[in-house]
């Protein structure tokens, strides 16, 4: 009877479980018929009273699964997007604005984006990431502590204000917790790299209800060690049969280039040699690809450039590198957590003291620089001299295949070379986050009638620093060891560097330096009141006021070296045109939110909040929502909402930041109407122009409008089912778009495409601006069961599933809809996949339970490089689909020793590597051949948890 009615309970609060949600895991939470607040609604009222799509996910669930950070849970969701937000996908070279994402991991709750998802902590807001203050790191969280997780699948900016269009988030700690608990957990995997681990230490001591007081804390401290590229074979970019290679002529044995900026071997004009008979003047050369070289995956990580899938005929003879083979697939991440809590009863009110802190330390690592022949980094004075031990050599490889350079001998060598010996590039950021709260809560009498109030008082920080560590190197004093000649940057399959030479590589090094940092604040006074203010035939009318006031401060910096003293430094990706003294906004709300009991069965909630800005002004956000349940068993619900979210201060107050494109992909859509290039079409050549981001103090908010319909079914007990149709339409999005998206929009971008006097195109104006319109659509479904055996033993099944309708984009109000972005590539942002789900199944008999689990997410249609797209290649194993990607859990629990409960797991139980993907972009090199913001690169993994509580 007891799981008959909690079945009921979740049906009715529309709890959408995925498979971290076995009912009989649920058996153990309390059904009491107490007055509560759930998250979207400041209304306490019994919990299966509520209209809204909440799903709920307990301590125990999270555990069940071998979850121990905040990052893996969001990952679980059905309802959280594939977006660019999680460590992996952040793991290589970065542009655009993912800048300035290390270290931080952000939920994504119906692709919306994090900046429009909210995360709570006990119900109020905590501060965002320090470096871009727009979103919530992850990180941060004490998951140690944390007793659930509410996760609202429902626009909420009437309740909450701004960033509540995806939805929310809310962690709710431990409360009135005794006794002293400790927990070790341990994630290996099968294959080499990537382990996962955490030790915590919780106690507790009081008891509200008996002596009138409770203290908490916790301590915790998880580690994730690195995985690299080279660790997993499914990472490989030289698969030019399935319409993939890289296109990077940095390698470890570097390819000879002719440049503009000095006469060199290989060219005294800048342009590269032909051979005899022909036109084609050739670049980027290798003596290993030469006729008679080694070849050029003779060394490690290298492939042959493929010339034909990248439509770059000159680059026959080059040779490139696998970039994400050096890049890290798991970030390691060291994070500390600390919570104090202190809470008093005093009659029917508590006050309470709260203090939490973390400290989370990233670390990026990703491939070597590569030095290569520009203006902007070295000049003529650090090219190979002809009194370099290799010179002759390189020149005896080169005349034989290009007779016409002999006249050049003498002259330096121009070369392009991934620097091995200065090691991968790394940037650790280092982020140190507190909030501490003050409240009180209780009932309160006016007029006669009695309500329940919440106040509080907190202040919140989130503070992070960037510094360079290997990898990077004082540009000048690097290109003076160049010129040298001690380096050799042409090495052949055996020779090594000699010592000499890697000792003044090495004291070029800038490891130390701060590249960035950031510090947002967060200061912020709630009250609200509810309770009952008059009665219908029907039942009470429910009301809420509340009042939200906030101050939010932001400050970044970029070089903390004296400005007469920056010497620079090879790529390493400063920001220092960004950097903001302090700036702060002000925020003053109040809202209203009243239930109103129309019948037995329908109920209707109303709810309004506004919100006054410094800066850009007021919003107003009104809510509508019902809950109609003609018959025990089926309940309809619904609601149309509107919401907004402010632009973040990087968005409003950012400089200019110039980035050379240097990808081979885009073409003048002013002399190539299809932007696509085909050096076959005059005008159609591959174009480099300069892409300018960066902010707009005149942006206004986004707002967005958004509605949703839903059933609840429970025709018997023990088996549920659900359905909710949503829709949100967003207005006024604040976008930086790329440069694609502009190209193949040229009509409606044109102004921002700048041009010389000879009309060439130099510039592209990608900042951030009020553009235009996105809307996405989408059912979620779900069904559940649960028995039991004559044996005595339970058992449940269920399923929860995501499928997306509609998503769609136009860059401006006046332009039409693009085609449906469901099931197709888009290189960052969200990947609009059409169907994911959740599946388990359950078993619990005695001391032992335990849970098989899929996680299911459907393939899409992949990207196509320029060779493919012209059709001048057709690879004999292209596929454009990329496959479904199904993975299985399993775990088990045995509760047979005193005070011990232990838990193990296999991760991944069928090893499945993640499908392959052409996601190598030649711009950022993130995800090479997989798609890291939809797959797990960890394969299979062994788990075990203890925990052992002392009293």
């Amino acid at each position: 009877m007891k799981l008959k009615k909690l079945a009921q309970l979740i049906a009715l609060m529309g709890a959408v479980a995925p498979a971290a949600m076995p009912l009989v895991a649920q058996a153990q939470t309390d059904t009491s018929m107490q007055r509560v607040e759930i998250t979207g609604s400041s209304i306490k009222r019994i919990a299966k009273e509520g209209a809204l799509p909440v799903e709920i996910i307990s301590r125990k669930q999270i555990e069940d699964q071998g979850i121990v950070t905040a990052e893996q849970l969001i990952a679980t969701l059905n309802i959280n997007g594939n977006g660019s937000d999680n460590l992996a996908s952040n793991a290589d070279v970065t542009s655009g604005a993912q800048r300035g994402n290390n270290g931080a991991s952000s939920a994504n709750l119906r692709g919306q984006g994090s900046d429009s998802t909210l995360v709570l902590l006990n119900g109020r807001r905590v501060a965002t990431h320090g470096m871009k203050g727009s979103a919530v790191d992850l990180n941060s969280i004490p998951m140690a502590a944390v007793e659930r997780v509410e996760v609202l699948k429902d626009g909420a900016s009437a309740v909450y204000g701004t960033d509540a269009i995806g939805g929310v988030i809310n962690f709710i700690l431990r409360k009135n917790y005794k006794g002293l608990e400790a927990q070790a957990f341990t994630d290996v995997a099968e294959a080499s790299g990537g382990e996962i681990g955490r030790a915590s230490l919780t106690g507790g001591w009081g008891d509200l209800d008996t002596q009138g007081w409770n203290v908490l804390a916790t301590l915790s401290h998880s580690e994730n060690k690195a995985l690299r590229g080279n660790q997993r074979d499914f990472v490989n970019t030289f698969q030019p049969n399935r319409g993939v290679s890289v296109d990077t002529r940095g390698t470890p044995s570097g390819n000879i280039f002719a440049t503009t900026l000095a006469p060199t071997l290989l060219s005294r004009t800048g342009t590269g040699p032909t051979l005899p008979g022909s036109s084609v003047a050739y670049n980027g050369i290798s003596l290993l690809d030469l006729p008679g070289g080694a070849g050029c995956d003779s060394i490690d990580g290298m492939g042959a450039y493929d010339e034909k899938l990248w439509d770059t005929p000159g680059a026959a003879y080059g040779c490139a590198w696998d970039t994400g083979r050096a890049a890290v697939l798991q970030q390691p991440v060291k994070n500390t957590n600390a919570l104090g809590r202190a809470t008093f009863r005093i009659g029917e009110h508590e006050l309470f003291a709260e203090g939490v802190a973390s400290r989370v330390e990233v670390s990026k690592r990703f491939s070597p620089n590569q030095i290569s022949p520009t203006a902007s980094t070295f000049n003529a004075r650090s090219f190979y001299p002809s009194t370099g031990a290799a010179y002759n050599d390189v020149y005896n490889a080169l005349v034989k295949t290009f007779p016409g350079i002999s006249a050049n001998y003498g002259l330096p060598i121009a070369y392009r070379w991934r620097c091995m010996e200065c090691g991968n590039r790394e940037i650790t950021t280092e982020t140190k986050a507190s909030r501490v709260l003050v409240g009180a809560d209780g009932p309160l009498t006016l007029f006669g009638n009695r309500y329940d109030y919440r106040v509080g008082l907190s202040r919140a920080s989130s503070e992070s620093e960037s510094l360079l560590g290997t990898g990077y190197n004082y540009t000048a004093a690097l290109g003076d060891v160049l010129g040298s000649g001690i380096v050799n940057p042409f090495l052949l399959p055996g020779q090594t560097q000699s010592q000499v030479a890697i000792d003044a590589i090495r004291a070029t090094s800038a490891a130390g330096v701060v590249m960035y940092g950031g510090k947002t604040t967060l200061t912020q006074f709630d009250a609200a009141l509810s309770g009952e203010i008059f009665k219908l035939p029907a039942g009470a009318v429910m009301m809420a006021l509340g009042t939200d006031l906030r101050r939010e401060e932001y400050k970044f910096n970029g070089d903390l070296r004296a400005v007469s003293a920056r010497p620079a430094i090879l790529n390493a990706p400063f920001d220092d045109v960004n950097a903001l003294p302090k700036v702060s906004r002000d925020i003053k709300a109040v809202y209203a939110e009243v239930l109103v009991p129309v019948t037995q069965a329908l109920e209707l909630t109303f709810a309004i909040r506004r919100d006054d800005y410094t800066g850009f002004g007021a919003t107003t956000n009104p809510k509508v929502s019902f809950r109609y349940q003609p018959i025990p068993q089926l309940m309809f619900r619904g609601s149309y909402n509107e919401g907004f979210r402010a632009p973040s201060f990087n968005q409003l107050f950012n400089g200019v930041t110039e980035s050379q494109y240097v990808g081979k992909d885009l073409a003048d859509p002013a002399t190539c109407p299809s932007g696509r290039v085909d050096t076959a079409i005059a005008g159609c050549q591959a174009v480099n122009p300069v892409i300018l981001t960066g902010g707009k103090n005149t942006l206004g908010p986004e707002t967005a409008k958004q509605a949703s319909l839903g059933v609840v079914f429970e025709p018997a007990g023990g088996f549920s089912a659900n359905a909710d149709l949503w829709e949100i339409r967003k207005e006024n999005t604040i976008d930086s778009f790329n440069a694609v998206t502009m190209i193949a929009n040229y009509s409606l971008f044109q102004d921002q495409f700048r041009r010389d006097a000879a009309g060439n195109l130099t510039e592209i104006d990608q900042r951030w601006l009020n553009a235009g319109e996105r809307i996405t659509r989408g059912l979620e479904v779900g069904a559940r069961m649960t028995g039991k055996f004559s044996t005595g033993s339970i058992w449940g099944i269920g399923i929860d599933g995501s499928r997306l309708l509609e998503k769609k984009s136009r860059a401006t109000r006046n332009a039409e809809f693009g085609e449906s972005e469901i099931g197709r590539f888009l290189y960052t942002g969200d990947l609009g996949l059409k169907w994911k789900h959740s599946a388990y199944v359950t078993y619990k008999y005695g001391n032992w339970s335990g849970m098989l689990q899929n996680i299911f997410r459907s393939g899409y249609t992949d990207q196509v490089l320029p060779g493919v797209a012209s059709g001048r290649i057709k690879p004999s194993e292209y596929n454009s689909k990329v496959d479904d990607y199904s993975i299985f859990h399993l775990t088990a629990n045995y509760t047979g020793f005193k005070n011990l409960t232990l838990t193990a797991g296999i991760k991944n139980i069928l090893d499945e590597d993640p499908p392959f993907a052409i996601t190598y972009d030649s711009n950022t090199g993130a995800g090479s051949s997989w798609e890291p913001r939809v797959a797990d690169p960890r394969g299979r993994s062994f788990t075990m948890m203890a925990t052992y509580k002392f009293f």
